[in-house]
């Protein structure tokens, strides 16, 4: 039986290589990091509250209700993808947050009665959320 002699350098370099292949698709968190004006904030705190986002998200900011049905929105600004597919922009968000089945066939996400400003605000509240 022919003895042959590994490079096990070479294989550990080509699996940590492989590893780390599908995170060159991830977002840079520091080139793409936003500050939203404060104003806008504030504006998008109230419409959360007033269009019952809390109802089916748990979003920082808002105590009560802390909704479990769709994801956390905690930490949004560090997401590298807006519902697992889309660009995270805030254009998009806001374009998502306004209709999702529109933007994203198959979201369960509904419709939401606001404005396309209310969804800009929503989206500097959002995005702001790391920041306070």
């Amino acid at each position: 039986m022919e003895h042959r002699h590994l490079n096990w350098k070479a294989i550990v370099t080509g699996v940590a290589f492989a590893a780390c292949a599908p995170l060159a698709g991830c977002k840079d968190p520091v080139e793409t990091r936003r500050e939203p004006a404060s104003i806008s904030k504030e504006r998008g705190l109230a419409v959360i509250r007033r269009a019952g986002c809390g109802s089916c998200h748990e979003i920082p900011g808002l105590d009560w209700p802390a909704g479990r049905l769709g994801p956390s929105l905690e930490g949004f600004d560090d997401v590298g993808l807006i519902a697992g597919q889309l660009p995270n922009r805030p254009d998009v968000l806001a374009t998502f947050i306004r209709n999702a089945p529109a933007v994203k066939e198959g979201s369960s996400m509904p419709p939401m009665p606001i404005s396309e400003a209310e969804a800009a605000d929503i989206a500097a509240y959002l995005y702001g959320l790391d920041h306070d």
